[in-house]
């Protein structure tokens, strides 16, 4: 019991975190619902539509799995930020588990069976009860991420005897899917390397993997607060941004605002802001850009002045998007980092002032941005420089390793040239 408690604390190390718990119900809400009720319908759910209904599917295809790279992706996001990867080596094969959401990239991506998870969901009650002594409160908060956890290891470990690959190449490492894979591969001794896609916390789980590429560091910085760095590391800035460098930001003029959501956003917060830019500066275009997961209809807002338009996360990239701007608003997200490595000047506005959330990724503390307290404040500050817009990229140094020097817009490069010799490919 003792070694699946720690096997599975080590999975669930960013959920079952003090640091996690602590974050607003709304920002819990989105991984487990805030109603004891609907937690409950999750686990039914899960069990009859996924894990039972996975039993009659066949989804792996063998000949493409068996020794080659595997990509592993938990999201589409994650999957934008290794494309660079199989691009240097063809062969590599995206991953996921079998019923994982990968967006756009659903169908092209190889699937894990998860069938077998059914036969380790006698280990929930233990588990839970072992979870209760340690962690009484979170386990009381999360019983349905730990529901959901239960058997990722165990069939893992399993695929991976099966198929061998030749090394697994991750974009997440806090998942719990993605940890147990993580964890599978380094009992049988398969290569592991990580790529930063987002930028990172220091309630994140410790470093674990083999090789580690991460984008500058402040990442390491916060590694390090999590807890002893295994393996090697490199600084590789963000491949992910690579095409668009070229594009960044050359105006002095401040003629389109972007808005970008998060899910802690409250929508009158919003509504206030929108409308307190739209009026003081109807020449000004503003883009509003709600957060990938949020489901509320902001549509409404389109209505109110002639400036406004709405961007969409799943049909437009986050750098297309950023590409429009001189602007970008946000409140504690990682776009910020993006905006900024193309030169848009990027601000933090709280959108939720009940919460405590100033500052979570450390933007403000290290000058990768600037701050304001309300909407009057934004205003003053953006008719401050409405014709003097700020030159703002290489505040990203420190984030970024490879901004301003003969890397910058060639991280792709950099990586996959660490990523060969660790593999020992050519």
């Amino acid at each position: 019991m003792n070694a699946w408690y720690n096997r599975y604390r080590n999975i669930l190390h960013l959920h079952f975190s003090e640091g996690f718990y602590q974050l607003p119900e709304s920002a819990k809400n989105a991984v487990s619902p805030t109603s004891p009720f609907k937690r409950v319908l999750k686990m039914a759910g899960y069990t009859v539509v996924r894990l039972l209904g996975n039993l009659f599917q066949q989804v792996e295809h063998p000949d493409k799995l068996k020794g080659e790279v595997w990509l592993y992706v938990v999201s589409q996001n994650n999957y934008d930020s290794l494309t660079f990867v199989q691009q240097g080596l063809p062969e590599a094969v995206f991953v996921a588990g079998q019923n994982k959401e990968i967006g756009k990239y659903n169908p092209v991506v190889e699937r894990l069976s998860l069938r077998r998870k059914l036969l380790y969901y006698y280990r929930f009650i233990p588990l839970y009860f072992q979870f209760l002594k340690y962690k009484p409160h979170i386990t009381k908060r999360f019983p349905d991420i730990l529901f959901d956890a239960v058997g990722f290891y165990e069939v893992y470990l399993r695929k991976l005897r099966k198929y061998k690959p030749q090394a697994i190449v991750f974009a997440n490492d806090h998942n719990p899917d993605a940890r147990a894979m993580l964890l599978a591969a380094k009992a049988l001794g398969i290569k592991t390397i990580y790529v930063q896609h987002a930028s990172v916390s220091t309630i994140f789980p410790p470093l674990l993997f083999d090789l580690s590429l991460l984008e500058g560091q402040d990442s390491l910085d916060k590694y390090k607060a999590c807890g002893p760095v295994a393996g090697l590391v490199e600084f590789i800035g963000m491949p992910k941004a690579d095409a668009f460098v070229p594009y960044r930001n050359q105006h002095r003029t401040i003629r389109t605002i972007g808005i970008g959501g998060n899910l802690m956003d409250l929508m009158p917060e919003t509504e206030q802001l929108v409308r307190t830019l739209a009026e003081g500066f109807p020449q000004v275009s503003l883009i509003l850009r709600p957060h990938p997961r949020d489901k509320r209809d902001f549509t409404f807002l389109l209505t109110l002045f002639p400036n406004i338009s709405l961007s969409s996360a799943a049909q437009e990239h986050t750098f297309d998007y950023l590409r429009k701007l001189d602007v970008q608003i946000s409140g504690n997200s990682g776009i910020h980092l993006e905006a900024v490595l193309l030169n848009v000047w990027s601000i933090f506005y709280n959108f939720n002032p009940h919460e405590k959330l100033h500052d979570y990724y450390g933007f403000v503390q290290h000058g990768l941005i600037d701050t304001v307290q309300d909407p009057d404040s934004l205003a003053l500050l953006l008719e401050q420089h409405l014709s003097q817009k700020p030159e703002v990229y290489l505040r990203a140094q420190y984030y970024n390793a490879t901004v301003g020097t003969a890397y910058d817009g060639r991280s792709g490069e950099l990586a996959l040239r660490f990523i060969k010799e660790f593999i020992g490919v050519n």
